[in-house]
């Protein structure tokens, strides 16, 4: 936006731009890099535009063959291929704890004064949340084989990341002091943590886990298609017969467990918070 005045005592007209012309060059710049990148993703990725023209209709021809969803399935295989979901995920996220909160207290740099401890929890923690559920529940079933075990792994090593991040963070933001206090008494660094530190972080330890747990449900229901367990093992074999009726009702038993979770998470939150 420019503007322009005249002053009555010289006579000189002064201008005003919102941007200089270093700073429209710049954004102009980003916008052509933003092009450029946008060009060369399509050309690497060899969109085939016949595909998104013959979508709608193959989208259609598979819902056709989903319906009726075969409802009798659910007994037979879906309902213990949740079961076996839901405890993968829970099973990972408290296997999580056991490293998160070691790393969280590492990481916290009003506990461990270090700098070495905050690098090697920092590696650890970025380590976990740089490698998806996914790659890690491939490399546990190459380990263990397809199995449970290889998708409670994967959860645990995938949430590490997270968990021990964000408690941290709630550790480092806690008013120190209480801590102060108790450090003057002569108090052990156990009595410390447990009287000084761990009052203050309640509501964000349970508050981080709980989400975490949520995430990991939703997680955990893909982790069968690599063989690591739980509802994505039925989904796989559905999808691999082309029993697509069996296929909407593994979807629907999904989509029905991670709303219930959704809801189950938000309201135990409003009573521990």
């Amino acid at each position: 936006m420019k503007t322009s005045t005249a002053t009555p005592q010289t006579g000189i007209d002064h201008h005003w731009q919102r941007f200089t012309l270093s700073q429209k060059l710049s954004r102009y710049a980003v916008y052509l890099v933003l092009v450029m990148a946008l060009v060369l993703s399509m050309q690497t990725v060899e969109v085939i535009p016949e595909f998104f023209y013959d979508a709608p209709e193959q989208m259609a021809d598979m819902f056709t063959r989903m319906w009726p969803i075969d409802f009798a399935y659910y007994p037979v295989s879906v309902h213990d291929a949740m079961l076996e979901t839901l405890n993968i995920a829970t099973l990972g996220t408290l296997l999580t704890l056991i490293f998160a909160i070691p790393l969280a207290l590492m990481n916290a740099s009003n506990v461990v004064a270090s700098p070495w401890c905050h690098w090697v929890a920092r590696f650890f923690l970025v380590s976990s949340r740089s490698v998806n559920s996914l790659v890690w529940a491939l490399l546990f079933v190459a380990i263990f084989g397809p199995s449970v075990i290889a998708g409670v792994l994967a959860i645990a090593f995938r949430s590490v990341g997270f968990v021990g991040k964000l408690l941290g963070e709630a550790i480092e933001e806690i008013n120190m002091g209480p801590i102060e206090a108790l450090t003057a008494t002569g108090a052990s660094w156990a009595a410390i943590l447990l009287k000084g530190y761990w009052p203050q972080i309640l509501p964000a330890f349970f508050s981080i886990v709980l989400f975490r747990w949520d995430i990991n449900v939703r997680e955990s229901a893909v982790l069968g298609l690599v063989g690591a367990g739980g509802i994505g093992v039925v989904l796989s074999d559905s999808m691999n017969l082309f029993e697509w009726q069996r296929v909407a009702m593994a979807l629907l038993a999904i989509f029905v467990v991670v709303i219930l979770a959704e809801i189950l998470v938000v309201n135990i939150r409003k009573r521990l918070l």
